[in-house]
């Protein structure tokens, strides 16, 4: 198993990313600092908004993001809420970023 760096180190590192690129990042839910997942929403110009979230592929042992979900706030919103009731440790990061902006570039 490939080795992690806290969770959040993670998110610290991910807002000062997007500080530097001069977009919007927030901490709208703070999981475990040690261990905790994290999901990323990506609101786009317009209201459409994406969730994002890391996939574990045990053939390569790595981890890549994948675009789980894509759609109205409130329908994220849902699906985010039923994640953390599963996961009391997840954290949850909303990025602003416009259109044709891959947010992999940003998250690790």
């Amino acid at each position: 198993m490939e080795p992690r760096l806290k969770a959040g180190l993670r998110v610290a590192a991910l807002l000062r990313r997007m500080d530097l690129a001069g977009r919007g990042a927030y901490v709208v839910r703070h999981g475990d600092d040690d261990a905790g997942a994290l999901a990323v929403t990506v609101l786009r110009p317009g209201g459409t908004v994406e969730l994002w979230v890391q996939d574990y592929d045990p053939l390569t042992d790595s981890r890549s993001w994948l675009c789980e979900a894509t759609g109205p706030a409130r329908d994220i919103d849902a699906t985010l809420a039923r994640r953390s009731a599963r996961d009391p440790d997840l954290w949850v990061i909303e990025l602003e970023l416009p259109q044709g902006t891959d947010p992999r570039d940003l998250l690790d």
